[in-house]
């Protein structure tokens, strides 16, 4: 109890209304999940628990569950347990603004104003730069670090952050010595340790050896799926940023995680940076260029990044998500042949077709969406849900109707779904409806009943 008596009671307040708002942060999004709603049960007492442990530096982080993802590639994920999610926001909170300081304009990932769109319309504007608006010769390499995540050196890391963080202690806000702690315990935990493995082991088939926590080097790899890694890996690229910048004058520079962009009006002397980033990255911090991930092409021939495929004059959707949105429909459909979908079921569709959606919606994509949802979607959708905003996010209708209301139509494997406009208000025009009728091609003898 003697760390206890050298906060205050002004001090300790603040940590705890610090924690506070870091668990509101925590819970965005994740409200209904099992370990939200746990700690959320005895939210107070589990706040005040987690300020005297910090305080007393007792704090240990509970064990992870570990899974896989195939979307939109496969990955190895690590979860923290809630309580933990809301110390990584406390300190995210403490200390991103004194990092994003640092950082340069053109490093996207995990920053507010800035992301993926963000950084697809930025490449996109320096080929036009460097081009001339597409009257010059200008090309593109595109390199990506192998396996960064799991090759980033904790020791190298923690350093850099502590380094940064005494550097600028006069202007702190906080207690340099706790968050310290916090970060130190955050970077050197071992998320294997004691973990729970959800699913099964042939998930990981297929899941090379370089994306893997359990095949990571001592003293090596941060988790994917923690808000603190997303910051930890700027922050560990920040001196590689920086130096291209400089040390070459690379105007055309930008970064997202581990993938980046150099763009310049000669070719060769691209292809002569290779080997110098190459040199820097392995040195300096312990990282490899992937030998089979780099790109180097006229801008004429385009670039696949972040998603998209960036071309003079328009930026396509990649097959990659094209793929994916079209699987996601058909796992849905999947659902609407099985059984009536649940309450669940029907919220996890609206979450899942909207995401597809809103990235769809930056980029001219109005006839994609409209092919891919009228020609494949399940008729049977269409009783619980409407689109609007032209083909830009579906949206759950109050109620449901009888199917023998309205013109019913008989949709594939026998479910049905109403087409009376002015009750189901399916669509936002008269034109869409036409639309699934035509495309849907599944219309039985029409029964029309007069509307009540």
């Amino acid at each position: 109890m003697q760390q206890l008596n050298l906060f205050s009671e002004i001090e300790r307040d603040k940590i705890t209304l610090d924690l506070f708002q870091a668990y509101f942060d925590a819970r965005k999004n994740k409200r209904n999940t099992i370990n939200a709603l746990a700690f959320e049960k005895h939210l107070e007492a589990n706040l005040f628990a987690l300020a005297n442990d910090i305080i007393e530096r007792k704090y240990t982080p509970n064990p992870s569950i570990c899974f896989i993802v195939d979307k939109p590639v496969k990955r190895e994920i690590f979860a923290a347990d809630f309580k933990d999610r809301v110390v990584h926001h406390f300190i995210y909170n403490y200390i991103s603004p004194i990092f994003e300081k640092t950082f340069i304009n053109d490093s996207y990932s995990c920053r507010k104003e800035k992301g993926t769109h963000y950084g697809i319309k930025r490449i996109n504007h320096f080929i036009r730069s460097c081009s001339q608006n597409y009257s010059k010769d200008c090309y593109i390499l595109k390199l990506d670090i192998k396996g960064y995540f799991m090759a980033m050196n904790k020791s190298l890391l923690y350093n850099k952050v502590k380094n940064e963080l005494i550097r600028t202690k006069n202007k702190l806000n906080f207690d340099l010595e706790l968050v310290l702690y916090l970060i130190e315990k955050t970077i050197f935990n071992d998320p294997r340790e004691n973990c729970i493995i959800k699913g099964k082991k042939e998930d990981w088939e297929g899941l090379p050896q370089t994306k893997s926590l359990f095949h990571a080097q001592p003293n090596c790899g941060l988790p994917i799926g923690n808000l603190t890694s997303q910051l930890f890996g700027n922050i560990y690229m920040n001196e590689f940023d920086h130096w291209i910048k400089k040390e070459f004058g690379i105007k055309y520079y930008g970064r997202y995680v581990d993938d980046f962009i150099l763009i310049h009006e000669n070719k060769y002397y691209l292809q002569s940076l290779i080997p110098k980033l190459s040199h820097f990255l392995l040195s300096t911090l312990k990282l490899t260029l992937h030998p089979d991930k780099i790109y180097l092409q006229h801008f004429t021939k385009g670039v696949k990044y972040l998603g998209a495929v960036i071309k003079p004059h328009k930026t396509y959707i990649s097959n990659r998500t094209k793929g994916n949105f079209y699987n996601a429909i058909e796992k849905q459909n999947q659902i609407a042949r099985d059984h009536k979908p649940t309450k669940e079921e029907q919220q996890t569709f609206l979450s899942s077709m909207n995401s597809y959606l809103g990235i769809m919606k930056h980029y001219k994509s109005y006839k994609l969406r409209k092919s891919m949802i009228f020609k494949n979607l399940s008729a049977w959708w269409w009783n619980y849900f409407y689109l609007s905003g032209g083909i830009a996010k579906f949206n759950k209708k109050n109620k449901t109707f009888k199917k023998n209301s309205g013109i019913i139509i008989n949709g594939k494997n026998g479910k049905y779904c109403t087409m009376s406009e002015r009750k189901a208000r399916l669509l936002t025009a008269p034109m869409c409806n036409a639309a699934i009728v035509g495309n849907l091609k599944c219309i039985t003898p029409l029964k029309i009943r007069q509307a009540d």
